[in-house]
């Protein structure tokens, strides 16, 4: 599968049916579909313009960044289309329908929603386009259409993320008629987000009274994509001068969990990008928690996804090096997650107890050294019970990171020794 060349979608299609199957019931495993959708894209790197998450896809480690970041907005447009359908789907008939359906209203949507992307249903002679062509052309101008990636992590970041507003306003796009008056609407939504993002850079960047250099440069990338009327860009850098109080963030109309989980985290990337956290900060990522109507514990879990995300992908992050420190970020993880457990600790024992493959590991591991592959086993076995804990349903955990080592650092001190 080659993103580069014609035809590209077909073959990725092709190739991920039985992911795509599985995203159908996908949406009952967490408490709502918005949930799920985070859960199968933010693993991705799509929410932060990185695109690090491409498991199991033939050839992927020799495509460039835009080819990664295209399959990457095809699967969250698609998962995003199949998580929110809410009719059963019993047949790869159906599931083809959908598919097919989902391609046609990419099509409407960037063709509706983003004019500049304009591509014709019809061939210079006239020979109709199927959903699938007029589909691959327009998600390869809309990726055309963002920067050239580049060695450093915060360019990427405020210029690429915003890609996740395309896969959010998509989500509520398939469910309208697409009239002019619904037309006009989402494009007027599509501009007041990307301006709301521009808010919360602001806001966090004021959060310790202070404007650093690399807060300046983030919003100075901001606005070069966001593609903003020259009026809202001055209001723009007016606002990131001045500051702008948390009130004035404007937060979606219907409530959406999704769209404030990337506004929190946009926040904290935003604090994260001086490599300083100060307690004034903290404070602010709070108090935003609170107005998104998060409880605190929301910010923890915000934390969790994305440490756990950036030590999973250090080596492919290796420009986000200079700004944050290894040992720093995996000690700070290690010990969210070892509050996490703790607070668990007698669900985990019982989860680890019903395990016979867990339980006859851990005793051979007190009478031996397990050789290589028993150690990969029982890592794997680790990680699955730690996934029983709500906190752990929704983030995605670095499989990577967690190695036995880890493991031992984020269970409770005495847990091995209460299994029986």
């Amino acid at each position: 599968m080659n993103p580069g060349e014609k035809g590209w979608l077909k073959e990725y299609l092709e190739f991920r049916q039985v992911l795509l199957k599985d995203l159908t019931g996908e949406a009952k495993i967490a408490h709502h579909p918005e949930q799920s959708l985070y859960r199968v894209i933010q693993p991705t790197g799509i929410m932060y313009g990185q695109p690090v998450g491409m498991p199991g896809l033939p050839d992927s480690n020799n495509w460039d960044e835009k080819d990664r970041m295209k399959i990457l907005l095809a699967e969250s447009l698609i998962s995003s289309a199949l998580l929110f359908h809410n009719k059963n789907i019993q047949s790869p008939e159906d599931l083809s329908k959908v598919i097919v359906k989902t391609l046609e209203s990419i099509g409407n949507f960037y063709n509706n929603i983003f004019p500049e992307l304009e591509t014709p249903s019809k061939s210079f002679f006239g020979k109709r386009k199927s959903p699938l062509e007029v589909a691959e052309k327009i998600l390869d101008k809309r990726i055309a259409r963002t920067t050239e990636f580049d060695t450093n992590f915060w360019v990427q970041l405020f210029h690429n993320s915003l890609l996740f507003l395309d896969v959010f306003i998509f989500g509520q796009w398939i469910h309208t008629n697409a009239d002019r008056i619904v037309s006009d609407f989402f494009k007027y939504e599509r501009e007041e987000l990307r301006f709301s993002v521009v808010k919360v850079i602001a806001c966090a960047a004021h959060a310790n009274s202070t404007i650093e250099y690399e807060e300046r440069r983030l919003l100075e990338f901001f606005l070069q994509s966001t593609e903003l009327p020259l009026d809202k860009k001055r209001e723009a850098k007016q606002i990131f001068d001045q500051g702008i109080v948390m009130e004035e963030i404007n937060l979606p109309t219907n409530n959406s969990w999704i769209l404030k989980k990337y506004f929190l985290e946009i926040a904290i990337l935003t604090i994260w990008a001086d490599k300083r956290v100060e307690d004034s900060e903290v404070l602010f990522l709070k108090e935003l928690c609170k107005y998104l109507g998060f409880a605190e514990e929301d910010l923890d879990h915000s934390m969790l996804a994305i440490e756990g995300f950036v030590l999973e992908h250090w080596e492919k992050l290796n420009y986000l090096q200079n700004k944050q420190d290894f040992n720093q970020v995996s000690e700070q993880f290690i010990q969210r997650m070892a509050r996490v457990t703790s607070s668990h600790k007698n669900r985990l024992l019982k989860e680890v107890q019903e395990s016979k493959e867990l339980m006859e590991l851990l005793r051979k591991a007190r009478a031996q050294e397990l050789n290589e592959t028993e150690k990969l086993r029982m890592q794997e076995l680790l990680v699955a019970v730690l996934k029983i804990i709500p906190s752990f349903v929704i983030i995605s955990l670095p499989q990577k990171f967690l190695t036995l080592p880890m493991l031992m650092k984020i269970l409770p001190q005495d847990f091995f020794a209460q299994v029986a």
